[in-house]
C-alpha cells in the first residue's frame, strides 16, 4: 500500500519565475551624492540668510551707534590730552561702530607729536577703546628761540600744558624746524652717545651740561655750568669722556691762569686750547703734553703761548 500523506519533497520541482525589481532613474551611488549636495546647498543658503539678517541688524540698529564721546575710552595718556584724541574721533560720533575706520584713525592719532603708537578696539555694542603709547623725551631743544622736547628719534614735542613730570635735560641747540627728520635722527644718535659716554664711569657728568650744540657733527660743543660761571667746551666727535675728564681736572687751574675763562677746545689729542672762541690772540694759549695722571685723570703742562687758532663759526647760547 502507498502512503498518500508522504510529505517528502520531490526532487523534481518546477522552476519558479523571477520577479523583476524596479530600479530608479539614477544609480544608488549617484543619488546619494546628489542628496548630499542638495543638503549642503540648503545649509549654505540658511547660513547666508542668517548672516545677511545679522549684518543688517548690526549695521542698522541703533544699539550699535556711537552716540556720545563718553563711549570712547582712552588709556595710556599722560601728556596727550583727551581733547586731542577726541578731535581726531569727532567725525565718528553718532556713527555705527562697524563703520568707524579703525586703521585710518590709528594713522591720524599717530600724527599727534606725543603719540608714538595707537591701537583701537571695538567693544560691542557701542563702545570704542583707544590705547596710546606716548613718546619718551630725552632732551630739551631750542627751535626759533622756543624751548620744546625731543625724543631719541628726533621727533619734537610741545611742552605739555598740564605737565605732571619734571624733566631735567640739557638744551640742544643748532637745530631748526626745517631740518629733515633724517638729520635730526643722526644728531640725536650723537647726543645719546655723548651722554652715555659721560655717564659711563658713574660720575654723571652729563648733569653738568646746560646747552649742547650739535650743529657740527665733527665738533660737539657743550656749555658746562658751575658756581664760578659757564664754559663752552669743544669735545670733538669721539672720546667724549676722556676729553671731559681733562676739563674737570684742569678747569680751576685755567681759571686761575686766565683772567676770564670762556671756552676750551679739547678736540686735539695731547693739546688743549683755552679761549679759542675769543677774537684777539692775546687771550688764546695752548696747553700741550696732556697725559693721564696716576689717578686716571688727565694732566697738562703749559707751553709757550701760540697764535690763536681761527675762530670757529657759529655762536653757542648759554642756557640758564
Amino acid at each position: 500500500m502507498f502512503d498518500l500523506d508522504d510529505d517528502e519533497e520531490s526532487p523534481f520541482l518546477r522552476g519558479q519565475k523571477r520577479v523583476r525589481v524596479r530600479r530608479g532613474a539614477l544609480p544608488r551611488k549617484t543619488a546619494g551624492r546628489v542628496k548630499l549636495a542638495f543638503q549642503l546647498v540648503v545649509a549654505v543658503m540658511l547660513v547666508a540668510l542668517l548672516w545677511t539678517a545679522l549684518t543688517r541688524y548690526a549695521t542698522q540698529s541703533w544699539r550699535f551707534r556711537l552716540d556720545s564721546s563718553d563711549n570712547i575710552a582712552i588709556a595710556g595718556t599722560n601728556n596727550v590730552s583727551r581733547s586731542q584724541v577726541l578731535e581726531v574721533m569727532a567725525s565718528d560720533i553718532d556713527r555705527n561702530i562697524f563703520f568707524v575706520p579703525l586703521e585710518q584713525r590709528k594713522k591720524q592719532l599717530e600724527q599727534i607729536p606725543w603719540v608714538q603708537s595707537a591701537s583701537l578696539m571695538r567693544l560691542l555694542p557701542n563702545r570704542l577703546k583707544i590705547v596710546i603709547a606716548e613718546r619718551t623725551p630725552v632732551a630739551f631743544v631750542e627751535i626759533n628761540s622756543h624751548i620744546q622736547l625731543i625724543d631719541a628719534n628726533g621727533v619734537i614735542m610741545e611742552l605739555p600744558a598740564n605737565q605732571t613730570t619734571r624733566y631735567s635735560f640739557p638744551v640742544l641747540v643748532g637745530m631748526t624746524e626745517n631740518d629733515p627728520l633724517s638729520t635730526r635722527v643722526a644728531r640725536m644718535k650723537l647726543y645719546l652717545r655723548l651722554v652715555k659716554e659721560l655717564d659711563s664711569s658713574g660720575a654723571h657728568y652729563s648733569a653738568d651740561l646746560s646747552d649742547i650744540d650739535l650743529s657740527d657733527p665733527d665738533d660737539v660743543k657743550a656749555t658746562v655750568t658751575d658756581p664760578h660761571g659757564a664754559v663752552l667746551v669743544h669735545l670733538g666727535s669721539s672720546n667724549f669722556l676722556e676729553h671731559f675728564k681733562v676739563y674737570v681736572a684742569h678747569v680751576q687751574e685755567w681759571r686761575a691762569q686766565f683772567h676770564h675763562l670762556e671756552s676750551v677746545n679739547l678736540r686735539y689729542d695731547h693739546q688743549v686750547i683755552v679761549n679759542p672762541d675769543s677774537a684777539p690772540a692775546e687771550v688764546a694759549q695752548t696747553m700741550s703734553d696732556v697725559k693721564p695722571s696716576a689717578s686716571g685723570e688727565a694732566t697738562a703742562s703749559p707751553s709757550v703761548p701760540k697764535a690763536a687758532p681761527k675762530k670757529t663759526s657759529g655762536k653757542t647760547k648759554k642756557h640758564k
